[in-house]
């Protein structure tokens, strides 16, 4: 397995599949450790970073071994390579354009990432479609127990895991769900759904996370707190309880604008179609926005001109690093934006 084959599939997390998948796009966890004895990357020296980089990427590579995973030194790594697996969920924007020694081991079907030297010295991110948040824990417990065996990771009786931010201390877990809410933002309900959610100590971010803003009215949703409450309760709040709620109130939304605003919603739905299926330049941001209300029409059975695969591909594939990697060559803003219209074009052709 190389990068380049990235490009020829969805990866785990956009398989339209999963509980709730018509709203949940996507279920996340990351658990942050820190090797117990060596200083935070953000005093470490060089040789320090280096020392942790080798010491982790070798423990790694014993628990998932080359032939099952693809290993890449982020350091190394060309800036394309880069946003390519910033576009897949599978490093972070900060992974991308920190310095020094830092790599990830991606599993072959991008459920997992072990991301060495972020902002931690550890993270392990585990990705799947849908809402499933217990299986992910599961998973992703299972990581962090075989590495304890072999780790002494930084935990204090106390506090419990000391990390770099002190947000994540504690569990050191950051549960993140990707909603699709279009209904919501259409009904004006979103900013009572944005204030809840911070009332209850929630992050309400853009689709890659901190300091990114919301297209495609695409939310992700996270805990803030790690201190004070066990992993399994963060967990059941947010499989039973938060999450549930948000997608209870969007189906609520749709049903309204089908109620009461079907010509309207039909308009916006056939526009957006029209303009994707005849554009010659656009952007990746409109391509998003536009893909929206069609995602949110196929799901309610109200469009079928092209299917949730196909519109997956077209969200994932015309993202800036895809178009040029699937290209094979680098490209200027405006090339990209012809590129882009042209690959639309011809997935929605059939």
């Amino acid at each position: 397995m190389i990068l380049d084959d990235l490009t020829s599939n969805m990866g785990a997390w956009l398989g339209g599949n999963g509980p709730h998948a018509d709203v949940v796009i996507s279920s996340r966890i990351r658990l942050a450790r820190n090797v117990a004895q060596r200083p935070f990357l953000s005093t470490a020296s060089p040789s320090q970073r280096r020392d942790i980089y080798e010491t982790l990427s070798a423990e790694v590579a014993r628990l998932y071994p080359l032939n099952t995973t693809l290993f890449i030194d982020v350091d190394k790594a060309t800036p394309l390579d880069r946003q390519l697996l910033v576009e897949r969920h599978l490093i972070s924007h900060h992974h991308a354009v920190c310095e020094g020694s830092r790599g990830v081991s991606i599993s072959r079907d991008e459920s997992a990432a072990l991301m060495i030297n972020e902002e931690d010295h550890l993270r392990m991110q585990v990705l799947s479609d849908g809402l499933q948040l217990e299986q992910l824990w599961t998973k992703v417990n299972t990581i962090d127990d075989k590495l304890s065996d072999r780790i002494p990771f930084a935990f204090d009786k106390q506090l419990g895991y000391l990390t770099a931010c002190p947000t994540n201390v504690g569990t050191g877990i950051r549960v993140s769900v990707m909603m699709h809410l279009p209904a919501l933002k259409w009904t004006k309900e979103i900013e009572r759904v944005e204030r809840a959610a911070r009332d209850m100590r929630l992050a309400v971010r853009g689709q890659y996370g901190e300091g990114t803003d919301v297209v495609g009215d695409l939310y992700q949703i996270s805990n803030q707190s790690t201190l004070g409450v066990s992993e399994e309760e963060i967990v059941e709040v947010f499989s039973h309880k938060i999450i549930p709620r948000i997608v209870d109130y969007e189906y609520a939304a749709r049903e309204t604008l089908i109620k009461h605003n079907q010509a309207q919603f039909e308009d916006k739905v056939w526009r957006a179609y029209g303009l994707l299926a005849n554009a010659r330049c656009i952007s990746t941001q409109e391509t998003q926005t536009l893909l929206s209300p069609i995602r949110m029409a196929i799901h309610m059975k109200q469009f079928n001109v092209i299917d949730i695969q196909t519109l997956n591909e077209i969200f994932l594939h015309t993202q800036s690093a895809h178009l040029q990697k699937r290209a094979g060559t680098t490209m200027n803003g405006s090339e990209r934006a012809t590129a882009r219209a042209n690959y639309i074009r011809k997935k929605m052709a059939g």
